[in-house]
């Protein structure tokens, strides 16, 4: 009699080794520590960068090269100067030139380019005749260069310009948006707001929706809501363009733990999507709500409170944008990660939620904790029914490889 027998076949899971840690300065030097504080790398290093992709660019001996969580040189200091990786690919000089080079520390053959540009979200920028395109990490062209400008990607979208009209695209290189705009907004839920002359307006589905009387548009971030100036005020506007809350307010933040910090007069408080004030405005500055439900305010100096209103961390330190991430991450200066960034008597820390400071450090400079991420793809067994088969034999193999990882 004939069976149906099963036989293993290897699949394929991905498995993420990651940590996070951040570069901070102590006796002049810089290290590493980890969100308990530990030093992960000790302080050793003159100039430094953060982690990404699992490699840190760092000098050694007025070369640059990089180190893995270990402090350990995988890429030998050889170059004259070293950036970030990003989608397996980093920009390194050696002397006058900049090339690419992967993780193992070789040189990426690209398409000309009048200069070379970071890769973000899987693709960079390449320039050839005064017309921006872009390349994957294979160096593989995925768009031939056809636009004045290019703006980096935010969440797998970017602001395109020909002509002085504006667009969006994805990564793959589709137009999602014409470049048939003056100005335009970020990608949220396949919408964007732009302006047409001096009109401001909604784009979704291809159409141009005018928004009553705005004179100007915030980019949507985490919810349904955005802000916009009307009359010289502030209020708020849905995907659709309808204006959900009276511009009334004199300046005004992004939502998010649907509440909003608003301005009204010189102080600050938070209103609810019904234009409810939750909390009162008293501050002379208010920041928006992190995941973990606490937000910046200031007083003299800053603390933070929770979504009801109440000060949880005494509004007694500074805090501050910090440098290049800032340029593409609104949210920086409350908690992220599970840590908020702060400035006391000149020296940069890390507090908990509880206001504690992390391992009761302070540091001569302090950036923001990066995600130390390699992935592992391992093949294991996993069954599947096949006929008339006699025999079934195991397979399992493993492998590693490391992971690929404002505005107009």
């Amino acid at each position: 009699m004939k069976k149906t027998l099963l036989f293993l076949f290897a699949c394929c899971i991905q498995f993420v080794n990651s940590q996070e840690l951040a570069l901070v300065k102590k006796n002049s030097k810089i290290g590493y520590i980890s969100k308990n504080g530990d030093f992960k790398i000790e302080p050793k290093y003159k100039s430094a960068r953060s982690f990404s992709e699992g490699l840190a660019a760092a000098e050694e001996n007025g070369k640059w090269g990089f180190i893995d969580t270990k402090g350990t040189f995988t890429i030998p200091a050889t170059f004259d100067d070293a950036k970030d990786f990003n989608s397996g690919i980093a920009i390194v000089k050696k002397g006058k030139e900049w090339v690419y080079i992967d993780t193992k520390g070789e040189i990426q053959k690209a398409p000309a380019s009048e200069k070379l540009f970071d890769f973000k979200d899987g693709v960079a920028f390449f320039r050839q005749n005064d017309k921006v395109g872009l390349i994957n990490p294979k160096m593989t062209v995925v768009l031939e260069p056809k636009y004045d400008q290019i703006k980096p990607f935010e969440n797998g979208f970017a602001r395109v310009e020909n002509n002085k009209k504006w667009g969006i695209i994805n990564t793959s290189g589709k137009e999602l948006v014409e470049p048939a705009y003056d100005e335009i907004g970020n990608y949220f839920k396949n919408t964007s707001w732009a302006r047409k002359d001096k009109t401001f307006g909604i784009v979704s589905e291809g159409k141009f929706i005018p928004v009553d009387g705005a004179e100007k548009i915030w980019d949507f971030e985490t919810q349904d809501l955005t802000f916009a100036k009307k009359n010289g005020k502030i209020g708020f506007i849905d995907l659709k363009g309808n204006w959900v809350i009276t511009p009334i307010y004199d300046k005004a933040k992004a939502f998010s733990k649907n509440l909003a910090p608003v301005c009204v007069g010189s102080k600050w408080g938070y209103i609810n999507p019904k234009a409810e004030f939750v909390i009162e405005p008293t501050y002379s500055d208010a920041e928006v709500f992190s995941s973990n439900g606490l937000a910046p305010v200031k007083e003299k100096n800053w603390g933070f409170i929770n979504e009801t209103g109440k000060i949880i961390i005494p509004t007694q330190y500074g805090i501050t944008a910090n440098g290049i991430i800032a340029m593409f991450v609104q949210q920086d200066k409350g908690f992220i990660g599970g840590v908020a960034r702060v400035k006391n008597e000149g020296k940069w820390g890390f507090l908990n939620p509880d206001g504690t400071v992390v391992s009761n450090q302070w540091f001569e400079n302090a950036e923001l904790f990066s995600q130390t991420e390699k992935k592992e793809t391992i093949e294991v067994a996993a069954e599947k029914p096949k006929q008339e088969i006699k025999q079934a034999k195991p397979a399992t193999k493993t492998a590693a490889k490391p992971a690929a990882k404002k505005k107009k």
